[in-house]
């Protein structure tokens, strides 16, 4: 067999499926696996992927894959991760720990970039500085101010898992894998139990990285356009000085069990407690291996089938019984060898618990008994075939998709091809019912009813676990105090103040200079403009973009919800999903449901709010966006034409539980999402399209959720008119628009259906209504249930004074990437922190996301002028400025979102000329830039307002510190 850079070939296969070759290696040393898929993607695809069992809960597979990026043998810098990411135009750039695996993932357009980064990636995996105060840094450490003051824990890792912690919706799947497979390292947490990872030490974390970051334990993955020849050589000559190692790293399988187990778990959610409906329960079968490929889709299928849309009967058996008020569990779950399917419901009474359990054993055995609705087999085998074929990932590169799809069955020792392939698979299964019309029936009495591995999980909420969560630290910390002498504690409070000035000090410039960078001269000057052709069809304004789509058609028809009276607004995100889940007049949103999944890829219906260009006017649409292979166009049309004229809105019990499920959602993850409606909050201040934002997805629309579940039952009659009345005003042709992306031969065929779908509607002078939107209180604090901060602040910078250029694109890349991520995240502890502009409204927002910290980011936002201000930067570190904003701008964009972002750039004035004249400001971009900007966030260091949340004795101490600013509020 020829070897080829190291590298043997195992197998090769021509997948039609992925218009893809795809080849099979083992390098003839180590043994290491790579997967070569070559097909013509400009978006190309590298990753390599690491058995990681997490033989205890200290976190250390998820510390390690923090701690690796920063610094390697070739790239002495404290973090080559960060700088790649302030010159890299890369189209993804992260890493990802998993139950049982850790993945570094890159992806580019631009190939002199990719292998860039493929470059700094593979010597940071297999050889990387990790020293004892990166693992201080990402891990944990001891800081305190005197040896007579307390310890506390720090660590960007520590503070990640407590904001994880604090939420048990995040905690659910981590407790599942526990108690289903507690006789493996499934039972651990991968990420970190705060609880335990102070038992973490650095020798463990060293031999940890010498175990298993080892070649013999790797996969690597390469997807796109590139040289296939030369992707062997790039891996090759980072492995080669290795030698095959024995990687103890196969989990075993999880011994079965011959009766069903029952568990309760206290999970903290905020005052509640278990009599209140914050609990939340699954039912969990542990199933097949995930390397059998065809079980696994069949699984897929099934799961669609089950609990895939507000249509399938499990869902909808629970969501109708009243017992909580949305479905939780995830469904299958393929992140492990063995695979489980996961299903319960929150918002639940914890005392429910066996009759939900009850209901979901009933359910499946009636679909065992009776059959599964044909209809319903119908639209779920429809729904992940199209998936399949289509491959729409939206931002995310389809080849980092498609290998961290494939990761878990090629690391437990599947065929990765057969893996990445599912023509073979899914005609198996399509013959297969074909021979036996139960198939799917079986499955539910073999995998599930029969199956006797089953735990029942109940978490149930008790206001004291945040009391014990904290004594249990705060204990802790004292005892590990008291057995150090004061020397001793001297020496950690000074190595914490080294590790600061650590992390203070620059980088030896000639270290950076090593590291792989584009030129300006490697970017492209000249924007990509979408092809675009306007038109009008009876008088209805039609937009089409001739973009390949492989056979797919995407349309947009977009309704001006400017109609809408201030009273509308809060209800627009319902509204929306009303559209799509409430049914006609001639069908129930069961049957209606079913028949999107059978006829079309999918229809979804969701607002598009902006300020137009200029900032004067702004634009407001409902979007239902659907897609279908070129023979359904006309089932695609006249399913949308039914929903927006025949809808039925007058179901009563149906709308109440998609209110529920709303509120339910919101309220699970208040403690990971504080700075989303921080944001959210502050952007409200300063415009209408802020407020209405807020107002469908902030604090707002929490309160307006949680009074409309009791107005339903009091109310219905006046809710249901206000319901009527948007769909009266909204569907009006002199209020719509009609954007298709598609093949020209597609779009040819496509227009006359369009131009009969049109004729349908009515049409009447559209009464434009102006909203009535006021601020909320200036500065705010909210209680949510959590352990970590969320900060923000916020101003419209257009009424501070700045005068807008494409130079803020780099001024603010540089500023996030340089002083806040430096003074936030590596020195504050928070696993997050930037600054955020939307250069058509003029505000600006500083948030930060698990943060132990309050009024201390807050000073750091405020500084962040000066620092601007005093900026020095040499040509070199200018440039390499203008190429990491170039590369947040030049978003990579599969078909449909090049129709969609053309559409929008349509309706808010956006042209290609414009769109170039900022593309030239971002490379004309000068430190004289960099002042300006920070004049300007001197004046909203002044005059910004305040929201954070966080725990309540956080928010109030907060409070004090700013002497009493803020309108605190509790949001558990």
């Amino acid at each position: 067999m020829q070897t080829i850079h190291g590298f043997e070939l195992i197998r090769e296969a021509y997948l039609p499926e992925l218009s893809s070759k795809v080849k099979h290696y083992k390098h003839t040393k180590t043994g290491a696996e790579l997967l070569s898929v070559e097909n013509d993607d400009e978006n190309k695809s590298f990753g390599v992927g690491l058995l990681t069992p997490p033989w205890d809960s200290t976190g250390l597979p998820h510390i390690l894959e923090h701690s690796v990026l920063s610094g390697s043998r070739k790239y002495a810098v404290k973090e080559p991760f960060v700088e790649l990411l302030k010159t890299s135009v890369a189209s993804f750039i992260n890493a990802m720990t998993f139950p049982d695996m850790t993945v570094y993932p890159v992806a580019s357009t631009n190939v002199k970039d990719f292998y860039n980064l493929i470059d700094v990636y593979l010597d940071a995996v297999f050889y990387p500085l990790i020293t004892e105060k990166t693992f201080q840094q990402e891990g944990w450490h001891y800081e305190g101010t005197s040896p007579d003051d307390p310890l506390t824990y720090k660590g960007v890792v520590f503070n990640e898992m407590k904001g994880y912690f604090s939420t048990p919706e995040f905690i659910l799947g981590d407790e599942i894998k526990r108690v289903l497979m507690p006789d493996t390292p499934y039972a651990n947490n991968s990420g970190g139990n705060p609880a335990v990872m102070p038992d973490l030490t650095y020798d463990a974390f060293k031999r940890f990285h010498a175990t298993y970051y080892h070649p013999s334990n790797a996969r690597f993955f390469f997807y796109g356009d590139d040289d296939p020849e030369e992707r062997l050589r790039l891996v090759n000559a980072f492995i080669a000085d290795f030698s095959h190692q024995d990687v103890n790293s196969v989990i075993p399988t999880q011994p079965r069990w011959n009766e069903p187990r029952t568990e309760t778990v206290l999970v903290d959610a905020g005052d509640a407690t278990g009599d209140d409906n914050k609990g939340l329960m699954t039912v969990s079968w542990l199933l097949s291996e995930v390397t059998d490929t065809e079980k696994m889709l069949a699984l897929q299928i099934l799961n669609d089938i089950l609990i895939g849309t507000a249509a399938s009967p499990l869902r909808k058996a629970l969501i109708e019984s009243g017992l909580g008020e949305d479905v939780t569990g995830g469904g299958i779950d393929p992140y492990a060898r063995e695979v489980a399917f996961v299903v319960g419901m929150k918002g639940i009474v914890a005392d429910d618990s066996p009759d939900i359990e009850t209901l979901i054993l009933e359910t499946l055995s009636a679909l065992a008994d009776d059959g599964i609705d044909k209809d319903t087999l119908e639209s779920s085998l429809n729904t992940v075939e199209f998936a399949l074929r289509e491959r729409n990932t939206g931002r995310y590169p389809r080849g980092l998709a498609a290998f961290i799809g494939i990761l878990p069955t090629w690391l437990h020792g599947g065929n990765p091809i057969d893996a990445l392939s599912f023509e073979r698979d899914l005609q198996a299964i399509k013959d297969d019912i074909v021979k036996n019309p139960q198939y799917f029936e079986e499955m539910i009495g073999e995998a599930l009813l029969s199956n006797p591995h089953r735990v029942t999980l109940i978490m149930k909420p008790d206001p004291e676990v945040k009391v014990r969560r904290e004594e249990a630290e705060k204990s802790r910390l004292e005892a590990e105090k008291s057995r150090f002498t004061r020397e001793h504690i001297e020496t950690l409070i000074k190595d914490a103040e080294v590790l600061k000035q650590l992390q203070e000090i620059p980088d030896d410039p000639a270290e950076v200079a090593k590291l792989p960078v584009l030129s300006l001269s490697d970017l492209d000057r000249e924007i990509k403009p979408v092809p675009i052709e306007s038109l009008a069809l009876g008088g209805t304004p039609v937009l089409y973009h001739e973009i390949g789509t492989s056979g797919v058609v995407y349309v947009d028809v977009a309704l001006n919800m400017k109609a809408f009276s201030t009273v509308h607004v809060p209800y627009v995100n319902l509204f929306s999903k009303a559209l799509t889940e409430m049914g006609t007049h001639t069908q129930s949103f069961v049957q209606l449901i079913e028949r999107i999944g059978a006829k079309t890829g999918g229809v979804d219906a969701n607002p598009f709010v902006s300020l137009k260009v200029g900032g004067k006017e702004s634009v407001a649409y409902l979007v239902l966006r659907a897609k279908s292979m070129a023979s359904q166009t006309q089932d695609m049309l006249d399913i949308i034409k039914d929903i927006l004229l025949t809808i039925k809105l007058d179901d009563k019990e149906r709308f109440k539980q998609m209110v529920l499920e709303e509120k339910a959602d919101m309220e699970s993850y208040l403690g990971m999402t504080g700075h989303v409606l921080s944001n959210s909050r502050l952007r409200g201040q300063f415009d209408e399209i802020g407020w209405f934002n807020e107002q469908n997805n902030g604090v707002s629309q929490l309160f307006f959720l949680r009074e409309l579940a009791q107005r339903v039952e009091t109310d219905w009659t006046g809710v249901l008119s206000i319901l009527e009345d948007m769909r009266r005003v909204l569907v009006n042709r002199d209020g719509m628009l009609i954007n298709v992306t598609a093949d020209k031969p597609l779009w040819d065929a496509f227009k006359p259906q369009v131009e009969s779908f049109l004729d349908a509607f009515p049409q009447f002078p559209l009464n434009f209504q102006t909203w009535q939107w006021s601020r909320t209180p200036l500065h705010e604090g909210f209680i949510v249930p959590t352990q970590v901060n969320f900060v923000g602040k916020g101003a419209n910078l257009f009424e501070l004074g700045y005068e807008l250029t494409g130079a803020h694109y780099v001024v603010i890349n540089h500023l996030n990437l340089t002083y806040l991520w430096t003074k936030v995240r590596v020195q504050g502890g928070a696993y997050g922190g930037r600054l955020l502009f939307n250069p058509i409204s003029g505000v600006a927002t500083y948030l930060s996301w698990q943060d132990p910290n309050t009024t201390q980011t807050l000073a750091n936002y405020d500084a962040s002028a000066d620092f601007l201000r005093q900026l020095e930067l040499t040509p070199i570190e200018l440039e390499k400025a203008i190429i990491g904003a170039i590369g947040g701008v030049d978003t990579y964009l599969l078909p449909d979102a090049k129709g969609f972002s053309s559409m929008t750039n349509y309706l808010l004035g956006y042209t290609d000329e414009m769109r170039q004249q900022r593309r030239d400001e971002i490379f004309a971009t000068t430190l004289k830039d960099f002042r300006a900007f920070g004049d300007v966030l001197a004046h909203m260091a002044e005059t910004g307002y305040i929201v954070l949340a966080g725990a309540p004795n956080a928010v109030q101490e907060a409070n004090t510190a700013l002497n009493n600013l803020l309108t605190v509020t509790q949001l558990q």
